[in-house]
């Protein structure tokens, strides 16, 4: 069995293929949690939730690289599609809402994203001010929904982990690319790791090995960041084998070691 922890099969990118996707994924024990970036994918990743019985869970945010801003120079999603439209604010009473579904397991994707900044320094800060207050939003909300949080940090672990240091949350940094340095600042807050298709792409090796079993958790981040061997179109749940494997061969175990292990890791995490 496994959980892929961080899908997007909520995006127009599988609506030609989603309805039979799904239900291959579910017979072949691929379980998914797709994870909203603004209040439309959010919406769609409880809608497909709710059209199966088990499997298939939801996680509501607001992605940084969707707030509006005069700086904003990057949408999350291809333009034109809702998945990337911009918001300004964070509408609590509207997120709280979709996250009172009984099919959401976590808030996020959320977080802090600098790769993309305005020129000028006082630019940079009130671009970072913004992202920094809608990020304590939708961590007040994980707080009193009691949910876990789905982290993306990109040029910013610094001010990620000066953050979440002063809560009590429990939650995943998806899509881990830092080093030993950053990551043991977050395992020892409790958080768990994102691991995907980039460790194809960055040279990584060391530092899984040095990750213990019981901090990762697997994800694709479909349909993005497919592994290279991967045999479709687009990146789906199905390459989790793939990454599964990998880390398997680094770390010299059994590749359904791998898989019991960090399925029970997500379980524990979402309380799947």
């Amino acid at each position: 069995m496994f959980i892929d922890s961080h899908a997007h099969l909520n995006i127009s990118d599988f609506d030609n293929t989603r309805n039979k996707l799904i239900p291959s994924l579910l017979s072949s024990s691929i379980q998914v949690i797709n994870v909203g970036v603004n209040k439309y994918s959010s919406k769609r990743a409880v809608e497909i939730a709710e059209e199966y019985d088990k499997g298939v869970f939801a996680s509501v945010g607001l992605h940084p690289l969707n707030i509006r801003s005069d700086f904003t120079e990057k949408k999350y999603g291809k333009d034109g599609e809702k998945e990337s439209e911009l918001e300004k604010e964070f509408d609590v009473k509207e997120y709280k809402k979709i996250a009172n579904a009984s099919k959401v397991v976590a808030i996020g994707e959320i977080g802090l994203d600098y790769w993309h900044r305005p020129k000028g320094e006082s630019k940079k800060a009130e671009y970072k001010k913004l992202q920094m207050n809608i990020f304590n939003q939708q961590l007040d909300l994980a707080e009193e929904m009691d949910l876990p949080v789905i982290i993306h940090s990109r040029s910013s672990f610094d001010d990620t982990y000066d953050v979440l240091q002063k809560r009590k949350l429990k939650g995943v940094l998806h899509c881990f690319i830092g080093e030993r340095k950053d990551a043991e600042r977050f395992l020892d807050m409790g958080y768990v790791l994102g691991i995907n298709g980039v460790i194809f792409r960055t040279n990584m090796d060391t530092f899984l090995e040095w990750v213990p079993m019981d901090k990762i958790l697997l994800e694709t981040d479909c349909p993005y960041l497919t592994p290279p061997s991967f045999d479709s179109e687009i990146n789906n749940p199905f390459s989790l084998s793939i990454i599964a494997q990998k880390i398997a061969d680094i770390k010299a175990i059994n590749r359904t070691e791998v898989e019991k292990i960090i399925t029970k890791n997500t379980k524990n995490l979402f309380n799947i």
